[in-house]
């Protein structure tokens, strides 16, 4: 059986998809502008590890500091280590929407750039030769400003809603893109999490507080790795 467990199945109805797609709010607007009301974006002396992401990265429906990304500082903070993390996930964000965005984020250089983008993407049904294709050139844009920038991409899986053939093709992407582009993969950000009712929201696919703990230790050794 598939990561994603036939509960899951059932919890994706199309109320779900629509929460994922569509669960803007005044939250959404204090993560776009999250670079600017950080009081550590003054802290210019400090690296910054930048997240790019949709609302698994913002935290959606739990306080920002328990989400991945501010587990990533409180961690980094306990080792003494001179980073800090700018949290930029935003509600419904999808691998279009997030190359649109991208320059407002890249106004100073970031040492790690964690790209968290397509679950919408896979959602919404979109091609996913599109979504490779704008993965990529979010790469090709953090590259061509900061060549130095280590970057890493965080791989996502979709249960078979469109077809067992597009998950596939979907899932592909992602080793592909980090192959391509020569950047370090995750391979499941949400490896160990993704389709257990107990660790996700009512929705079945936003990530409890204790979810978000398991997938912080996902990532955490990529991160300082790339620290070391």
């Amino acid at each position: 059986m598939s990561l994603f467990r036939f509960s899951f199945l059932i919890i994706l109805s199309l109320f779900s998809i629509s929460a994922l797609i569509s669960c803007g709010s005044s939250t959404d607007k204090k993560q776009a502008e999250i670079v600017k009301t950080n009081p550590a974006s003054t802290e210019t002396s400090r690296k910054t590890i930048l997240f790019f992401g949709n609302s698994l990265t913002a935290g959606y429906g739990i306080d920002q500091e328990d989400a991945f990304a501010g587990l990533t500082q409180d961690r980094i903070d306990s080792l003494g280590l001179d980073y800090r993390v700018i949290n930029g996930g935003l509600s419904g964000e999808t691998t279009a929407g997030g190359l649109s965005r991208l320059d407002w984020f890249l106004e100073e250089e970031p040492e790690i750039f964690i790209l968290e983008l397509g679950g919408n993407d896979g959602l919404r049904g979109i091609l996913p030769s599109e979504s490779k294709k704008n993965l990529s050139g979010i790469i090709d844009k953090v590259r061509a400003k900061y060549p130095e920038t280590k970057i890493i991409l965080a791989g996502m899986q979709i249960p078979p809603n469109m077809g067992q053939e597009y998950t596939e093709v979907f899932k592909s992407i992602y080793p592909e893109v980090a192959a391509e582009k020569n950047v370090t993969l995750i391979p499941f950000l949400l490896e160990n999490v993704g389709g257990i009712p107990e660790l996700n929201l009512p929705d079945g696919i936003h990530p409890t507080e204790e979810g978000h703990k398991i997938v912080f230790e996902t990532i955490w050794p990529f991160i300082e790795s790339l620290i070391n």
